[in-house]
């Protein structure tokens, strides 16, 4: 076999067996980490929110006995994957949330690095470890997950009424 047609062969198994990459989704990392708000838009700028409605649509779906949306496609968030998003409300919270693959920890460090700010306020109760950054009066980023070294997913979120 020449080098050439080797070359070739590689490739092709290598793209079949490779997974499918996360896109960074700019749009989504902005609203579940506060730099943007559904719920200013909604006062201010109705056509941003229309604009990211649609986008989010053409990304995202939802079964109809389920209270998340999930990616139609491979999305990230600084390289963690997206696996459900909550556009307006998680349990109590308004806001915008995602569920993303990584530890606590791993998470913290990515949403630290976007915030260029250490979350505060962080602990551990109830079976969750949560940190927040209130951003402004009406907006605080959120950073939990189950208090369990084998959990492998976390949910960040920016929630605009939330007290503690």
């Amino acid at each position: 076999m020449q080098f050439g047609s080797l070359a070739r062969l590689s490739l092709a198994l290598l793209l079949t067996v490779a997974p499918a990459w996360a896109v960074d989704d700019p749009g989504v990392a902005r609203m579940a980490t506060c730099q943007d708000s559904w719920l200013d838009w909604q006062k201010n700028d109705p056509g941003k929110l229309q604009a990211f409605g649609a986008q989010f649509r053409s990304e995202f779906s939802r079964s109809e006995s389920d209270p998340f949306f999930v990616p139609k496609s491979p999305l990230s968030i600084a390289g963690l994957p997206v696996t459900r998003a909550f556009p307006d409300s998680v349990g109590m919270g308004v806001g915008f949330s995602v569920f993303v693959e990584g530890t606590f920890d791993e998470t913290r460090k990515v949403l630290e690095k976007i915030l260029g700010k250490p979350l505060e306020h962080c602990g551990a109760s109830d079976d969750m470890r949560t940190c927040d950054l209130k951003i402004s009066d009406m907006r605080t980023v959120m950073l939990m997950a189950e208090d369990n070294a084998k959990s492998t997913s976390a949910l960040i979120g920016c929630y605009y009424y939330y007290e503690k």
